[in-house]
């Protein structure tokens, strides 16, 4: 059995609308070896002896042993279904929470795609592969595949995949501020492989790592850091505290504890979670042993008084105490039978005991802090203790040293309580832990005494949320309530656009509407991430990453996505959930790519972007696939959008109440027209929208109504929508690539993107409605991995629409021989009709368009496909039509260019940029290939 591929969805996807890992499994031999063929003792009874919490799996039945009877019911179920299972238990036996799997076989016999959920994407994966070792160690000899290394221990596996699981997992105190988060629907971001959280999207952002929060004061961490003059800040304001010396070698430690009078306590000024702390020392050897202990967590040193009495954790969140609980060392009790030794053995098989913070408790250690309060006793690990006897093994009762917790915030008195919140205010901490010492928390500190020992920023929750004995209190929740009072915003609006044509066009609308009406926007892309207009980060970013980075953005006020088929089917999306969601059109394009073969298999991944709308989803119903989705969408509202105002569909849904964006005929044209709970509202002509270069370029207008549906469903008002439209042009600068026309030769030039056949068309039939006087010429192709079919048809399309016709490839032929396109282009253009006398094959992009513009004379129009935007567009714009040199001498030259010769405008740094007299920006003193 191997793992023939894995694929890490960061957000919703094919297959759930949360993160998942979809693995593709070849089972090899094992196809034929179900798991009742295994057998029960060979192989099933091994397996959940080793992870026994697969009893709990519930599986297809949909209740506990569910997954227990397909292992042993008839012929039993195939492994990739047991490994789908398997990885899921060791998450959980890690601390995640994951429950949701699914196994299907993919189409080729033996192979299977395991989809399961995780928490953290590197825990997932390493559970599939303990996983695989488990379920390989469990096969017979002769099916179990060659031994590799050192016999298989599970045991020890397990155990250091929980410490693997620890280093990369949120600890507890950070986890449970997550699902504070959650279950107020606040959208959080990890940061980091640690605990840097943002709470929150754009401008709403907040951080957390831990419990330290964005409101947490750097001064303040720095004052409870200082042990010793947060001990001299309290007692200045009247509060308990224990009597302190700093003390920076071995003498001077034993002279301030002369001092203070035995018994003292020795600790690190700057250490947490009570490392190298020693309590209730009563001599000298004991002062100088315990000082040498503390200097290897810090190089000074505190002594001070002991004080009588428990060990409290105070919780004390925004001015107000919200949980105490009180702390006691890990010990044993005696028996009079077995050895501390032993009875550490028998307590660590307490279930609720794990390793580190895996579990509520923390496994007990017999190590030197052990040993020395043994020796105190006079024990060793090896004495038998009497009846009852608590033998203790720690001197703090830090959870993550074995200790216990016990809560008593029911019982505080209220002095108790004040004055944890006094100690609190005096740090300046927002999240504060005060601990405190005294013999009976239910009295005041006025009548027993005791003592505030420290006041501690980023306190852990654990010991709160899972107390060892009491009532569990809810830590994190008044944080959320800090940081995000009830009522206040915690997300910025999202609109994601999909489609297969249009989506970066109606993107780039849809940013032009929002920032004219006031909106700092961050949008992206497939030419890069723009924040506030200016590009960050260039590139192809349409996938989940992408997504991120404008949601991670303090400075962004709303967010508009373009999310591409790659990203969604690599990846998925990279939010939860969008407020409008856009489906433009699902149109035959990469079908052969990534497991997407039909036309209905590219629709389910678009899908995703109308099945997380929360709003509005705004979907094309002159589009058969984009109006099924219909029946998918959870969102509050439905938005159509429709070129035919006689669409029956669009017509009931908008007497029913319903919004739709409707091309309605005037006598002055096209109207775009709204309707939304039962008024009609006159938008906007459509020949006053530059980019639709006067209503001729449909799919513009079209493209046009999606951005209208959008911003109206995100509460844009319709001033702002108007000028915002009759603002967007198809300028280079403003849509790269996406119908850019130049006319300042004697001829017409237009640079599209156009690579399916669905655009191509659209570009055909707007080369129709402009009626050029002179001449037609294309430039055209199609990238290399699209399907034989769709190559062939993109140049059919064009046959008999132009007057000449020059076949190229793109710069990366993406697997096919370097003129393969281009000549199965230009046999389909034959194949319709073509005159091959009006065809030419020009493999290299930048010499079939300097051939092109060569050709063209007054009045004609060229149409050019590009790929390389940026390096076509400064062709045409410094093409010199007046050049006398010889075609022939032009196209050897031409031919001769390297691609690197005409620098991308993308990557030219910003300050070495600057704009000709037609407004073009241009890179500074541009080179003699420019």
């Amino acid at each position: 059995m191997n793992i023939l591929s894995r694929s890490v969805y960061l957000g919703p996807n094919l297959y759930a609308l949360f993160p998942v890992i979809r693995l593709t499994v070849d089972l090899g031999p094992l196809e034929d070896w179900p798991s009742a063929r295994l057998g029960e003792a060979a192989f099933v009874a091994p397996l959940l002896e080793r992870l026994p919490g697969l009893y709990e799996h519930g599986c297809s039945y949909g209740e506990p042993g569910g997954f227990v009877r397909r292992l042993r019911e008839g012929e039993g179920t195939w492994l990739g279904h047991v490994l789908e299972h398997v990885a899921i238990e060791l998450q959980n036996v890690a601390g995640a929470d994951v429950t949701f799997g699914k196994t299907r076989g993919n189409g080729t016999p033996g192979q299977y795609d395991v989809v399961y959920e995780y928490e953290h994407d590197e825990i997932g994966l390493r559970a599939a592969e303990l996983g695989l070792r488990l379920l390989a160690d469990l096969l017979p000899e002769s099916l179990r595949p060659a031994p590799a290394g050192e016999a298989f221990d599970f045991a020890a596996e397990r155990d250091a995949f929980i410490r693997f699981a620890q280093n990369r997992a949120l600890g507890p105190s950070t986890a449970a501020l997550v699902r504070a988060a959650e279950a107020r629907d606040i959208p959080w971001l990890r940061l980091n492989r640690f605990s840097l959280i943002q709470l929150g999207h754009g401008k709403y952002g907040k951080r957390i790592q831990a419990t330290v929060t964005s409101e947490t004061r750097h001064i303040a961490v720095e004052m409870a850091s200082d042990k010793e003059e947060t001990n001299r800040l309290l007692a200045d304001l009247g509060l308990p505290v224990p009597r302190q010396v700093l003390a920076y070698d071995v003498d001077e430690a034993v002279l301030a504890a002369q001092r203070i009078g035995y018994p003292v306590v020795v600790k690190p000024l700057n250490a947490n979670h009570g490392r190298g702390v020693s309590i209730d020392l009563g001599g000298p050897d004991e002062v100088a042993t315990a000082f040498e202990h503390a200097r290897q967590h810090g190089r000074t040193v505190i002594v001070e008084s002991f004080i009588t009495g428990f060990d409290h954790r105070l919780l004390v969140v925004n001015g107000h105490l919200v949980a105490a609980s009180k702390r006691v060392p890990g010990h044993v009790v005696g028996d009079g039978v077995h050895s501390v030794a032993e009875l550490v053995d028998l307590v660590n098989q307490d279930p609720r005991r794990g390793i580190g913070h895996e579990k509520v408790l923390t496994r007990l250690e017999l190590d030197h802090q052990a040993e020395r309060l043994l020796g105190q006793r006079g024990y060793t690990a090896a004495s038998v203790a009497p009846a009852g006897e608590v033998v203790y093994l720690r001197s703090t009762g830090n959870l993550s040293t074995g200790g216990t917790a016990i809560d008593v915030t029911d019982i505080i008195h209220p002095d108790n309580r004040e004055m944890a919140v006094r100690a609190a205010r005096a740090v300046g901490l927002d999240v504060a832990g005060v601990d405190f010492l005294t013999t009976d928390i239910a009295r005041s500190w006025t009548e027993t005494g005791g003592a505030i020992c420290e006041v501690n920023a980023a306190p852990g929750f654990r010991m709160h949320v899972s107390p060892s004995e009491g009532t569990p209190r809810d830590a994190a929740g008044p944080v959320m309530d800090m940081l995000f009072p009830p009522g206040t915003p915690s997300r910025i609006p999202i609109a994601a656009i999909t489609g297969t044509n249009g989506k970066t066009t109606t993107t780039r609308m849809v940013a032009h509407i929002f920032k004219l009406a006031g909106q700092r926007v961050g949008m992206a892309t497939t030419d890069g991430v723009y924040i506030d207009g200016n590009l960050t980060v260039p590139g192809d970013m349409t996938g989940p990453l992408s997504a991120r980075m404008v949601l991670r953005d303090p400075s962004v006020e709303v967010a508009v996505l373009e999310t591409a088929r790659g990203g969604l089917v690599r990846s998925g999306l990279g939010y939860r959930r969008c407020n409008v969601g856009a489906v433009l059109n699902v149109q035959a394009d990469h079908l052969g790519l990534a497991g997407v073969h039909t036309l209905d298999q590219l629709a389910r991944v678009k899908r995703i972007v109308a099945e997380v709308a929360h709003d509005t989803a705004v979907l094309n119903a002159d589009d058969a696939e984009c109006l099924k989705m219909a029946d998918h969408t959870q969102a509050t509202h439905l938005c159509y959008v429709t070129l035919n105002h006689r669409h029956p569909l669009v017509r009931e849904h908008i007497r029913a109440g319903g919004r739709a964006v409707v091309l309605e005929e005037g006598m002055n044209g096209h109207m775009i027209t709204l309707y939304d709970a039962g008024q009609h509202i006159p938008l906007l002509w459509t020949h006053l929208i530059p980019a639709t270069l006067e209503g001729r370029a449909m799919f513009n207008v079209q493209n046009a109504m999606f951005a209208a549906g959008v911003t109206f469903s995100m509460g844009v008002g319709l001033d702002d929508i108007r000028h915002g439209l009759r603002t967007f042009d198809t300028t280079y600068f403003q849509a790269p690539g996406r119908l850019n026309v130049f006319d300042e030769h004697p001829f017409k030039v237009i640079l599209d993107y156009g690579h399916n056949p669905h655009a191509v068309k659209a570009m055909v039939q707007l080369v129709e409605r402009l009626e050029p006087k002179g001449r037609r010429i294309v430039v055209v192709s199609a990238p290399g991995d699209r399907r034989d079919e769709d190559i062939v048809e993109i140049a059919a399309l064009c046959a008999g629409h132009f007057d000449h016709y020059v076949c190229r490839r793109d710069d990366h032929p993406r697997g096919r021989a370097p003129d393969e396109v281009p000549r199965m282009q230009a046999e389909a253009l034959a194949a319709a009709g073509v005159d091959p006398a009006r065809v030419e094959v020009i493999p290299d992009e930048q010499a079939a368009v300097e051939h092109a513009l060569r050709l063209a004379r007054k009045d004609d129009l060229v149409l050019i496909f590009g790929d390389k935007i940026n390096r076509c567009w400064k062709q045409i714009i410094y093409f010199a039509p007046d050049d006398d040199a010889p075609h022939a001498e032009i196209g050897a030259a031409v031919l001769a260019y390297e691609p690197e010769a005409v620098p991308d405008i993308a990557q030219v740094d910003a300050e070495s940029l600057v704009r000709d007299e037609r407004g073009v920006r241009l890179a500074r003193a541009p080179e003699a290939s420019d």
